[in-house]
């Protein structure tokens, strides 16, 4: 789906930018794109705080092209005045830039948040089906829950993440020891544990309306059961 935006300098320009991120983390699709450098090249800098949604995207994109993290096409997004960005004008980190070859042990399986591996998948798909089997007993029982918290870039204040998942509160949840995981390049996720009373306690409910919507989402980029077991 084609998307225009128009003088990404004006309050108004930024505003339906702010709007379009609300509820995205890219400006098309699931991973980071061409669209993603298009609208980043033709913002002048940084923007202003008071448009969150905007400074979160900009920020994870900064971090992602440090990283060289950006692959994927887009779907043709398009600023007044500004060029899209094509094949040749996504710049590739210079050697010197690289990481040394020695150091790259701990993170050259690293996928820096992109797309799913088939095994991840597959993973993924086993825990779902889990949660749903779980939630077809009558009988009222308890399950233990390590969770993955993952930032938006390496800039994010993970003692504030932290904080904020922990604020989140209500009955039948119970947090419990945590600790962070360094994924690569600076980044650095929370692996945090829960014990939830499932007849009270949705996990899907608690991960996309409390800990990946607004305003935890300012810290949060996205969150992963890492292991489920009934107690």
């Amino acid at each position: 789906m084609a998307v225009t935006f128009y003088n990404l300098s004006s309050k108004a320009g930024l505003e339906k930018l702010d709007n379009h991120l609300k509820t995205r983390s890219y400006i098309s699709g699931y991973q980071a794109s061409k669209d993603d450098i298009t609208v980043h090249a033709a913002l002048k800098g940084a923007p202003s705080s008071e448009y969150i949604n905007v400074s979160r995207w900009f920020n994870h994109i900064e971090a992602l092209l440090r990283i060289s993290g950006v692959a994927a096409d887009g779907s043709s997004v398009s600023v007044e005045g500004f060029a899209p960005v094509t094949e040749e004008s996504v710049a590739t980190p210079s050697v010197t830039d690289a990481k040394p070859a020695e150091d790259d042990d701990d993170d050259s399986d690293v996928d820096l948040f992109g797309e799913e591996t088939e095994e991840e998948k597959k993973a993924a798909e086993e825990r779902a089906a889990a949660i749903k089997a779980s939630g077809k007993k009558k009988e009222s029982g308890k399950s233990s829950i390590l969770l993955d918290v993952k930032p938006w870039d390496d800039e994010t204040d993970m003692a504030k993440l932290e904080e904020t998942v922990r604020s989140v509160q209500m009955e039948g949840l119970t947090w419990g020891m945590s600790k962070l995981v360094a994924v690569g390049y600076g980044i650095k996720k929370l692996q945090i544990m829960m014990t939830i009373v499932d007849d009270l306690v949705s996990i899907d409910s608690l991960i996309e309306d409390h800990l990946t919507s607004e305003p935890a989402n300012e810290y949060i980029q996205s969150c992963d059961i890492v292991a489920f077991n009934k107690i």
